[in-house]
């Protein structure tokens, strides 16, 4: 495990009416979720304020690419949301690869036996894990961060 940066992390996933939110144990060696984020003016507060109760170092906002690779149109408004986070948190925010995370998410809310309707109000939290726990495996096989940094902008 060389390489792993010890320490708490909140992995996002950005949607047009809620914000999922998921937590790391400090040793990145599990996922969970934390709440569903109501998407307004307030979510970046509210998160900022979920990433210091859990002493997060570093989110991870998840970047919506379709299956080429490519921007969607999701794709800059999650980066929006990544570089206000950044600014909001003076914490390390960076982007990543959330391609197959709520497909993963609504599956195993399926194979759970959950309905779509009752599943709604979690499967944002769930593709939150799902992306956290991904980016923890790519840096513990890897021995470096997942992603791609979000700059930080002079305040």
């Amino acid at each position: 495990m060389s390489g792993f940066r010890r320490g708490a992390r909140l992995g996002i996933d950005v949607g047009k009416a809620r914000v999922g939110v998921a937590k790391s144990d400090p040793d990145g060696l599990l996922a969970t979720p934390v709440e569903t984020v109501p998407r307004d003016d307030a979510s970046v507060a509210r998160i900022a304020a979920l990433a210091e109760e859990h002493s997060a170092f570093e989110l991870y906002v998840g970047l919506p690419l379709n299956l080429r690779g490519e921007d969607t149109p999701s794709t800059q408004d999650a980066r929006e949301f990544a570089a206000a986070l950044a600014a909001a948190t003076g914490l390390g925010v960076r982007l990543v690869d959330e391609r197959l995370s709520t497909v993963s998410a609504h599956a195993a809310l399926r194979g759970s036996g959950r309905s779509q309707r009752s599943s709604r109000s979690i499967v944002d939290q769930v593709a939150a894990v799902v992306l956290l726990q991904q980016a923890l495996d790519v840096e513990k096989s890897t021995g470096r961060p997942p992603g791609i940094p979000v700059p930080q902008e002079p305040a």
